[in-house]
């Protein structure tokens, strides 16, 4: 009865979830505070009901129910618990239950903690988000039921693909979809905002809260994402631009020019109807992504390889909530009449949605202060969104209007989103030290000197120590960006150490996402310019060298673990003929799947990382072995943590109210 009643809770999440949808709405319209609060309590009842589901479909793998069919194809009864838990979303439709588990808890959390909204907003953002449920709970339903039975039950099920039998497994994805869906909040208040016709500095601080939220999560989940493929897969890289990394990247970047154009919208009131439109822009690449992994268009190591019809089912979603929500932006920030009038007058259309979007005139925006560096910063942003939308996508265009076929790859990404980024954080290092409103010319140089001189200074020292160029202007940008968050930091403390200790949380935010930002940097230009790779066939005694490395082949076992069988490789490092460590790389033969997967062996150090993997081979003839030292590659993922962190900080409510604090900054 386990997978029927999960079945029924299902149904039963949908019906209240079409309820939610429409009532409040009604509510709203009629000014009827009963239909209005019933918001709440749907979507803490939807809430309540999709976690029950899970927990029946998580209680089926972990008993190896394996008349539940989504288990029998991704279980085993000999799969450690681990794994039998995190195999539950390790699949299509298990990752949907979760992505509707984690929408619906968004919307109870948005009900049980945004007293301070207008009731009318409130019911109409829960209304948009049961609306979002809808969607998703019938794609669930009628294309991706994970409680489908099997009869007769095998003996023992199919297993979980190996290379997803990782505690990776039971991070990555959850926290990546605590990020996706969370942009759902923020498309919901959005939507709300544009039906209730106000927008405002409240409503723009409820939008930061949740924004800084979903990204915090999203910002973890793609650091843990690309440390795992960094061991897991053992090609020797953290990033390697495939397309559902970059699918789950692109959300990221636009959320990232979300978050400083609400900052603009809460502190000065401005740029609302942008604001509005990058809420709806974020959340629609969150559900890009979603429609890539499960449509099979794209050939991945990430990817769902399922039934393309399921894609056509999520791109008809798409089309409804994006598209809808653009026609609704549209009406609503007047950008229609703006298109009409200005192809009357002959202008552009392009410089008519910009100045609509920014729902600034012309005459008074001034780009040398605060809100034009953040702008430029969020043009960046948008060009980099832009960019990697391209180099994914490209080859289907390609593939669609014609019978050739191309791969856009890392050449690509690195001639063109790397100069943008160099550029966004030359703007990162000058925009928060500006005045809002206007500035001067005589700041600016200033300003500039302040931050580039010391930077030029470290990237010509760095350099003198021998270093590659493409390093040595990755330690000057990293400088940069530290120059400006100490100078900001000495202007907001006025050399009192006292008044830095009482800023509000969300300035300690800024530090530690800019710094992070600077590790990031400077780790991905040493490692991008300093690594170095040797591969060769060596027999046990023998060793492979990379300078100043040595990795000698001490032995070769094997024996069995668990579910799989492996040959372990012993290897001694020694640098500059002193011994370093030893590393031990696996090769598992899974034979429930019939597959082979490598676990390299890793030394993880501040400053030089090394590691080894093992592959094919004999005694006789020797193996094959692959030996990789790339300096500094750990502060990648700890950068990105320290922003991950920083969102989070941010979050922090402190006594000092929001007005306080703009007037520290522009003091």
């Amino acid at each position: 009865m386990t997978a029927e009643l999960g079945h029924i809770l299902l149904i039963s999440a949908l019906i209240i979830a079409g309820l939610q949808a429409v009532l409040p709405l009604w509510g709203a319209r009629h000014n009827n505070r009963p239909l209005m609060d019933f918001a709440g309590r749907a979507a803490g009842l939807q809430a309540l009901v999709l976690i029950g589901a899970f927990a029946l479909l998580t209680a089926s793998f972990v008993t190896s129910d394996f008349s539940v069919k989504l288990a029998a194809d991704h279980s085993h009864s000999e799969k450690p618990l681990l794994y039998k838990i995190s195999g539950v979303w390790g699949n299509h439709e298990g990752s949907m239950l979760l992505w509707v588990v984690i929408m619906a808890l968004y919307g109870a959390f948005a009900a049980r903690f945004s007293g301070a909204l207008p009731r009318t907003l409130k019911a109409r953002t829960l209304a948009i988000q049961g609306l979002l449920s809808v969607g998703f709970i019938s794609f669930i339903l009628f294309t991706s039921n994970p409680f489908s039975r099997l009869s007769p039950p095998p003996a023992d099920g199919a297993g979980l693909n190996p290379l997803l039998q990782d505690p990776g497994l039971a991070f990555h994805p959850p926290f990546l979809y605590l990020g996706y869906v969370g942009f759902s909040l923020a498309f919901s208040l959005a939507c709300g905002a544009l039906i209730e016709g106000k927008i405002d500095k409240v409503w723009a601080q409820w939008l930061r809260a949740w924004v800084l939220l979903a990204w915090s999560f999203l910002t973890i989940g793609i650091t843990l994402g690309s440390l795992w493929a960094y061991y897991e897969l053992g090609w020797g890289g953290w990033w390697m631009w495939d397309p559902v990394e970059n699918v789950s990247f692109m959300p990221w970047l636009a959320g990232t020019a979300l978050l400083h154009s609400v900052l603009i919208l809460g502190t000065r009131g401005q740029f609302a109807n942008w604001t509005v439109l990058l809420a709806i822009l974020t959340f629609s690449l969150s559900l890009i992504g979603t429609f890539v992994v499960r449509s099979g268009i794209l050939i991945s190591v990430h990817a769902f390889a399922v039934d393309p019809a399921r894609g056509v089912f999520i791109l008809g979603l798409i089309c409804l909530i994006s598209g809808g929500a653009l026609l609704l932006y549209m009406f609503r920030a007047g950008l229609l009449l703006a298109f009409a009038k200005s192809f009357l007058r002959g202008g552009t259309m392009l410089s008519t949605f910009i100045l609509s979007a920014l729902d600034k005139p012309a005459s008074d925006f001034k780009a040398l202060s605060k809100e034009g560096g953040l702008l430029l910063n969020n043009i960046l942003l948008g060009v980099a969104t832009a960019t990697v939308f391209l180099g994914t996508f490209y080859p289907l265009f390609i593939e669609a209007i014609s019978p050739n076929k191309i791969t856009v790859g890392a050449p690509y990404f690195n001639k063109t989103f790397a100069p943008i980024m160099m550029l966004l954080i030359l703007v990162m290092g000058i925009a928060p030290l500006l005045r809002w409103v206007s500035d001067d010319k005589a700041n600016l140089k200033k300003l500039v000197t302040y931050v580039t001189m010391p930077a030029i200074l470290g990237g010509i020292i760095f350099t003198l120590t021998g270093a590659p160029i493409g390093s040595a202007i990755g330690m000057a940008l990293a400088i940069y960006i530290t120059a400006g968050v100490l100078l900001s930091a000495r202007r907001r403390s006025r050399g009192s150490l006292s008044r830095l200790a009482r800023q509000p949380a969300s300035f300690y935010g800024f530090i530690l996402g800019h710094m992070g930002m600077a590790v990031i940097t400077l780790a991905i230009a040493v490692m991008s310019f300093q690594s170095g790779e040797n591969i060769g066939r060596i027999k046990v005694g023998e060793s492979l060298k990379l300078a100043p490395y040595e990795f000698t082949l001490t032995g070769v076992s094997n024996g069995k673990r668990e579910n799989f069988n492996y040959l372990a490789g012993q290897f001694e490092v020694t640098k500059n003929e002193r011994a370093l460590t030893t590393l031990t790389s696996e090769q598992r033969y899974y034979p429930i799947r019939g597959m082979i997967t490598t676990e390299a062996g890793f030394q993880f150090a501040p400053i030089n990382t090394v590691f080894a993997a093992l592959s094919d081979g004999d005694a006789q003839k020797g193996w094959v072995v692959r030996v990789y030292h790339q300096p500094m590659v750990i502060w990648i993922w700890i950068g990105g943590l320290m922003m991950a962190l920083a969102g989070f900080i941010s979050l922090i409510r402190e006594s000092r109210s929001w007005q306080t604090a703009k007037d520290d900054v522009d003091a």
